[in-house]
């Protein structure tokens, strides 16, 4: 039996929420849907008897993701939406070729969580039909709708060892280059093509003087206790350690949603991230820190002419102050913040939902296998995922083969890591869908 909907994802803690609250939705309509991450084994049946009429992606630049998302998962598809999780650019970013879509890319439905985003994919050259705005499915969660879905501020810190009687600081971080080492920042600059030096060398020197900074406050201030939600790739740092030793309210939790926190904290700071849109959508209130400028081709869009606090004693000032944010303007303009996520009347993963059922149902929308496109089958990554795959099935680390064939090993141990970062346990996803469900109205009779 056909499958309606195979939705791929690439990142866990970004992506897998919401696609089971989409999932569940499009099933209380009657559809089938399956999820599965981009580097699971390929399989027979998707390209058969359970071939999917719709492929719904997790990203989808060009030609070759075309051929990497769609054709080597499913073979030729014409029904082909793009969730388009990468839509908070910088200025130059958004000028680049790369983030608005080339060759057949343009073909695909590229959903849009805002205005601002459909009005640049049209005006590089994505037909109108193709760039819907749907508004973004994870701040769903947001939602008065939603409310008691995320534990509260007592049951969060009860879960994670925290005073709930204490004052809760929370802190977004986005310093991804700051653990990396020189030769690691070389390796990303000639693999995107991109000199990532300076920006590394501003992660390193905001993130030591951020730190500094809450050395001093949290010394000054015990009564108060403050968890660091670190980057995916601060997973290395010994300054995030060595802080935590000093100060015994100084937390380092990488557990539980960025949106989890955002709605228990009492006091939220960020530096560049793209959760500050969650902030704003949670009703909540936070400030923004900047120790040092950030290059503008690295800075989001959202962030140009915000209020930023550049020095301790403004910190200090503003952390002193935090019970009367409430009465401040939101550091971000709200109709900037708005134009990128469109937070309408209707959820957004019932309008995402309407988008889908949309496309499944009417003949497609563009041809993204048209000519000069030529598609390809990858047997040896096809192959290679079947062996390592096998290793992760045994926990077999394939960098044990380094002093065999160190070649294939670098290969199969990149290849394994990312296998291991996106695996998500059976019990955890059944858990999640359960709790979904109670917020998903009842199947149509």
């Amino acid at each position: 039996m056909p499958l309606d909907f195979l939705i791929l994802y690439e990142h866990v803690t970004r992506e897998y929420e919401s696609l089971l609250l989409l999932k569940a939705e499009l099933r209380r309509r009657g559809y089938t849907a399956e999820i599965r991450q981009l580097l699971d084994r390929k399989k027979l049946k998707y390209f058969t008897w359970k071939k999917p009429r719709v492929l719904v992606s997790s990203c989808m630049y060009d030609d070759e993701a075309i051929n990497s998302h769609v054709y080597n998962n499913v073979g030729r598809c014409d029904r082909v939406v793009n969730l388009h999780w990468e839509q908070i650019l910088s200025d130059t970013q958004e000028e680049a070729p790369w983030f608005n879509f080339g060759g057949n890319a343009k073909k695909c439905v590229q959903t849009c969580w805002g205005e601002k985003t459909r009005r640049r994919l049209i005006a590089h050259g994505v037909p109108e039909q193709n760039c819907p705005v749907t508004g973004a499915v994870m701040m769903d969660f947001l939602r008065p709708e939603f409310a008691g879905y995320f534990k509260d501020k007592a049951a969060l810190c009860r879960a994670h060892g925290l005073d709930p009687d204490k004052r809760l600081m929370l802190y977004i971080s986005s310093f991804g280059y700051a653990s990396m080492s020189e030769a690691e920042v070389r390796e990303l600059s000639e693999m995107a093509g991109e000199d990532f030096t300076a920006f590394a060398r501003t992660n390193r020197v905001s993130m030591a003087e951020t730190l500094d900074w809450f050395d001093r406050y949290l010394g000054a201030h015990p009564e108060a206790q403050l968890v660091y939600r670190r980057h995916p790739s601060e997973w290395n740092s010994p300054a995030l350690d060595a802080l935590a030793q000093k100060r015994p309210n100084f937390h380092v939790i990488f557990a539980d949603s960025v949106k989890q926190w955002i709605v228990a904290a009492d006091d939220i700071y960020v530096w560049m991230s793209t959760a500050i849109a969650e902030v704003y959508c949670a009703g909540k209130r936070c400030r923004i820190l900047r120790p040092a400028p950030i290059e503008h081709e690295y800075d989001p869009v959202i962030y140009k002419d915000a209020d930023y606090l550049t020095d301790y004693d403004a910190f200090a000032s503003a952390a002193d102050a935090w019970q009367t944010w409430d009465a401040q303007p939101f550091p971000i303009a709200p109709e900037v913040i708005e134009g990128y996520f469109d937070n309408g009347a209707q959820p957004a993963y019932l309008r995402m939902a309407d988008l889908l059922e949309q496309v499944w149902k009417e003949p497609p929308r563009d041809a993204p296998f048209s000519p000069p496109f030529r598609p390809h089958f990858n047997l040896l990554k096809f192959c290679a995922l079947i062996g390592v795959h096998m290793m992760y099935a045994v926990k077999f680390d394939p960098g044990r083969l380094s002093h065999i064939a160190p070649g294939f090993a670098a290969t199969a141990s990149r290849i394994y890591g990312y296998i291991d970062k996106a695996h998500i346990d059976k019990a955890q996803v059944r858990a999640m869908e359960e709790k979904i469900e109670q917020f998903v109205g009842a199947p149509r009779a």
